[in-house]
């Protein structure tokens, strides 16, 4: 079993949400990260960056590259790296 990096929480077992491609998700949208397929190389490398399972995203900017907020830094992937990173929208939260 892989370690997990400091950012990344520890998977939760929870009833299956509605999954969608994080290529699919519009600019300004948190996500969840959900299941991470592809190659198991591919898994392994998006995990080092930081995009692990129950991880936390923020889509900022879908031109050529896809550019994501995640553990406090921004970094940019490809749009066919996107689709291997399934995801479930995070609720918008009401300021009070």
């Amino acid at each position: 079993m892989s370690k997990h990096n400091e950012c990344c929480p520890d998977p939760e077992k929870s009833p299956a949400p509605e999954l969608l491609q994080l290529s699919n998700v519009r600019a300004g949208t948190s996500v969840r990260i959900k299941q991470l397929s592809g190659s198991p190389e591919l898994a392994v490398r998006l995990r080092e960056l930081g995009f692990c399972e129950e991880q936390r995203v923020r889509l900022l900017s879908r031109h050529t590259n896809i550019i994501c907020q995640v553990c406090q830094a921004r970094l940019g992937i490809s749009a066919k790296i996107a689709e291997q990173i399934w995801v479930e929208a995070i609720p918008a939260q009401k300021v009070a």
